[in-house]
C-alpha cells in the first residue's frame, strides 16, 4: 500500500476546500483532547468542551451536566427551547437534535504514531484524516461546528448534545438526558460511523457474567471432568453455541472471556465467563439472556446480567417497532438523507427511540475503522456530513 501525505486531488464543490480546512482544523484540536474511556480523563473532557464553546457562535445557549464518574454532557441550543421557538413561541418539533459521544476507546497497541496528533494521508486516491476518535466519532463534532457557523444569521434553530460515556458502556448521559429533556416526537441524529448514510435499525445488546463453581481436588480423580468449574463452563458454552447455531446466529452470541482454574493438575473450583448477545429489533436482550440462563445448572452456576440496551428502533407507548422504523425512515428522507442498510453494531440511538424519539444514526466514517490502530475517516465523508448538517439546519429555518 502506497501512502503520501497532505494534498488531495478530489474534485469538490467550490466552497469545499475552505470547509475541508475548517473541519480538519477543528478535528485536530478535538483529537488532541484525551477523552479515552476508560480511563475517563476529566481534563480532556474539560478541554474539549471549552473548544466547542469557543467554536460555536455566541447565539448558542450552552448548559453542562456532570453526573459524576466522568459521565458529563454539554447541550448547546440556538433559537428554541425544549419544543418551542425562542421568538414567537411556536412549536418546532422538526428541529433535530444532533448527538455525538466525545469519548474514545483506549489507544490500540498497533498505533504507529501519536494517536492524539491528527495527520492526513492519501491512500489509493482517497484522503484520510488519521487520529484517535477521528472516525468514532469526533469528526461529526467538527462537521457540526462548521455547519453551525455557516448557518448563523439564517434564523436556523439548532441543537447539539455531546456526551462522554458511550464507550464506557453505561450510557448514563443519554439515559438521564431523555428524562430531563423529554424527546418524544423529536428527530434525533445520533452520530456514529455510517459512511454518511442514515441508518434506522440496529441490534440491541445484552452482556452477562456467569460464575461457575466446582469441587477442587487432584486432577487424576475420575470426577475431574464432572466437578471442574472450567469443564462446566465449557459445557454451558457448547449449549449456548448450539442455541445460536440453531437460530442461524440471528442473536449474535459472543463468548468474550473465560477465567478459572489454577493448574493442569488441579480440578478448578471456580470459573468466570463473560459473554454478550446482540439480538435483532424483534427480540429483547432480556429474553435472549433468559433463554441462555436456563442452560445454567442452578447448582453449578449463577448468571448475572450486565449492560442491557434495546435495539433500534424501540417500541414506545402505542408505537410498534415497525411503526417506529417507518417514521424514522420517512423523517430521514424528508431532510434529504440517503437511507442505508441496517447495521449490526449498537448505538445510543436505541435509548432515544425507547424514549419516543424518531432516532436515526448518521455520521462520517466506516465502522471498520473504529477501535483500530491508526483510526481514520475519509475527508470526503467529513465534508459530506458538514454539508448535510448545514442543509438540515437551513431546512429547520424554513
Amino acid at each position: 500500500m502506497t501512502t503520501t501525505t497532505t494534498t488531495t486531488t478530489t474534485t469538490l464543490p467550490t466552497s469545499a476546500p475552505d470547509v475541508r480546512r475548517r473541519i480538519l482544523d477543528h478535528l485536530a484540536r478535538l483529537v488532541a483532547c484525551d477523552t479515552r474511556n476508560p480511563p475517563r480523563a476529566g481534563q480532556g473532557i474539560d478541554t474539549l468542551f471549552a473548544i466547542v464553546r469557543e467554536a460555536l457562535p455566541a447565539s448558542f445557549v450552552i448548559e453542562e451536566r456532570d453526573l459524576g464518574d466522568g459521565c458529563r454532557w454539554l447541550r448547546a441550543v440556538r433559537g428554541h427551547r425544549d419544543g418551542a421557538a425562542g421568538a414567537d413561541g411556536a412549536d418546532v418539533p422538526f428541529v433535530p437534535i444532533v448527538n455525538v459521544h466525545i469519548d474514545t476507546v483506549p489507544r490500540d497497541d498497533g498505533w504507529q504514531g501519536d494517536p492524539f496528533t491528527l495527520t492526513t494521508a492519501i491512500v489509493d486516491g482517497v484522503e484520510r484524516a488519521v487520529g484517535l476518535g477521528a472516525c468514532d466519532i469526533k469528526g461529526a463534532v467538527a462537521a457540526f461546528l462548521v455547519a453551525a457557523v455557516d448557518t448563523e444569521g439564517s434564523g436556523a434553530p439548532a441543537e447539539l448534545v455531546l456526551t462522554s460515556d458511550e464507550e464506557a458502556g453505561s450510557s448514563r448521559c443519554v439515559r438521564t438526558f431523555v428524562v430531563e429533556h423529554p424527546v418524544a416526537g423529536r428527530l434525533i441524529l445520533v452520530a456514529e460511523p455510517t459512511s454518511a448514510r442514515a441508518v434506522v435499525a440496529h441490534r440491541g445488546i445484552g452482556t452477562a457474567t456467569v460464575t461457575f463453581n466446582g469441587i477442587g481436588g487432584h486432577a487424576s480423580l475420575q470426577r475431574a471432568t464432572h466437578d471442574s468449574a472450567v469443564a462446566e463452563a465449557v459445557r454451558f458454552c457448547a449449549r449456548a453455541l448450539d442455541v445460536a447455531a440453531a437460530d442461524d446466529n440471528t442473536i449474535r452470541l459472543n463468548l468474550g472471556r473465560i477465567e478459572g482454574g489454577t493448574k493442569a493438575n488441579m480440578i478448578a473450583s471456580s470459573c468466570l465467563l463473560r459473554f454478550g448477545v446482540r439480538p435483532p429489533p424483534e427480540q429483547t436482550p432480556e429474553s435472549v439472556l433468559d433463554q441462555l440462563s436456563s442452560l445454567v445448572s442452578s447448582s453449578r452456576g449463577q448468571l448475572e446480567r450486565g449492560f442491557l440496551a434495546p435495539a433500534l428502533p424501540a417500541p414506545f407507548g402505542e408505537r410498534s417497532v415497525a411503526q417506529a422504523r417507518a417514521n424514522s425512515r420517512a423523517r430521514a428522507e424528508a431532510i434529504g438523507l440517503t437511507v442505508g442498510d441496517d447495521v449490526d453494531f449498537f448505538t445510543e440511538a436505541a435509548f432515544f427511540s425507547a424514549a419516543g424519539a424518531d432516532a436515526v444514526v448518521f455520521g462520517p466514517g466506516d465502522i471498520a475503522q473504529a477501535h483500530t490502530a491508526d483510526e481514520w475517516v475519509t475527508v470526503s465523508d467529513l465534508v459530506a456530513v458538514a454539508a448535510a448538517y448545514t442543509d438540515i439546519l437551513l431546512r429547520s429555518a424554513q
